[in-house]
């Protein structure tokens, strides 16, 4: 965990707890509209949410070389969640 300093940590930690309430939030928000597009939108938010916890996986193991495939999981999951909220946005 030296990898970060204590406030980098925070800002990491906090903003993957942000992410998680904004999917509930979306969620939430489709189901008072009873728009179910909004539930896609939710789900098209999950693999950005995945990406971040692959990303602090990885710093809380000190950016370990033996685990650098998370690194590729982040980007992967980065471009395919990026992908995902641009479809679901438009179908909105």
């Amino acid at each position: 965990m030296h990898a970060l300093s204590l406030g980098t940590w925070w800002i990491h930690i906090t903003s993957v707890v942000e992410w998680l309430a904004a999917i509930v939030a979306v969620q939430r928000f489709g189901a008072l509209r009873g728009e179910g597009g909004w539930r896609w939108f939710a789900v098209a938010m999950l693999p950005a949410l995945i990406s971040a916890m692959a990303a602090c996986t990885w710093h809380l193991y000190d950016n370990s070389e033996a685990l650098r495939g998370l690194v590729v999981l982040q980007a992967a999951l980065t471009l395919v969640g990026n992908g995902a909220l641009a479809l679901a946005a438009r179908h909105l």
